[in-house]
């Protein structure tokens, strides 16, 4: 990381009001290397033990491959590949030994010492990236209601209340390959923030009041701020909710 930064990070985690947690998250720090950071959200699907099953795997993939990853040699586009396909692969094998349907959502961001950032997703869980309160760049859902956007039959925000909005078009653990869409951001900058959350979070708020709440607050107090909101707003019928926030902070 470029001299004069430092980041500042948060995890949070709920089990809103579902009977049991199929979210995962994780902000893992390289083993080896200061300030190279991988963030990864995964919402499992699949009955109980199925999503949770789905969504461990995808951590379990997260840890084993940057515990090997060199940022000084090794390419982060390739890693964040190889971890949809290797996560893919090993919860489709785990469906082949129990009688559930494990699927998962992966967003997975990571950020090299030098201060660029890659990022990958698969399904609805999302990754934002807002300097300030400005909403730079944020995945796009690879869902019904996202495809419905795009060719301009509902808005964004007719897109969040949609009864259909569950639907997903891919995902990691289904019969058809997951999809990977990726993005760089060459240099980060103090007062990025980034953020990974699954659609237990991002499905109450517009990216107005996320920037507000990301650039008011500390990585902490926004993830405990985020969650809370969310839960009131869900009154009573709230998914699991997961997220990841890093903020790149100026040293005074």
């Amino acid at each position: 990381m470029s001299k004069g930064y430092r980041l500042t990070a948060s995890t949070g985690i709920h089990k809103g009001d579902r009977e049991y947690q199929q979210d995962q998250v994780a902000l893992l720090n390289h083993p080896r290397v200061n300030g190279c950071v991988l963030a990864v959200v995964a919402d499992g699907m699949g009955g109980r033990s199925g999503g949770r099953t789905a969504s461990d795997q995808v951590m379990m993939t997260a840890k084993q491959l940057f515990d090997r990853y060199a940022p000084e040699t090794d390419d982060a586009p390739t890693l964040l590949k190889q971890l949809v396909q290797e996560a893919n692969l090993v919860i489709k094998l785990s469906a082949i030994s129990s009688e559930q349907e494990p699927h998962s959502t992966l967003a997975a961001f990571l950020i090299n010492p030098g201060g660029d950032c890659h990022w990958i997703h698969a399904g609805d869980s999302r990754v934002y990236h807002y300097h300030g309160d400005r909403l730079i760049k944020r995945t796009l859902d690879h869902s019904y209601v996202q495809t419905l956007v795009e060719n301009g039959s509902i808005t964004e925000e007719e897109a969040n209340v949609h009864p259909q909005s569950n639907i997903l078009m891919g995902c990691l653990g289904t019969e058809n390959d997951p999809p990977m869409d990726m993005h760089f951001i060459p240099q980060l900058a103090p007062g990025d923030t980034l953020m990974a959350c699954s659609d237990g979070v991002w499905h109450y708020f517009n990216s107005t009041e996320l920037g507000a709440a990301l650039s008011k607050l500390s990585a902490r107090e926004a993830s405990e701020f985020l969650i809370e909101k969310a839960r009131s707003r869900a009154r009573g019928s709230g998914d699991n909710l997961s997220l990841v926030i890093v903020k790149l902070e100026q040293l005074d």
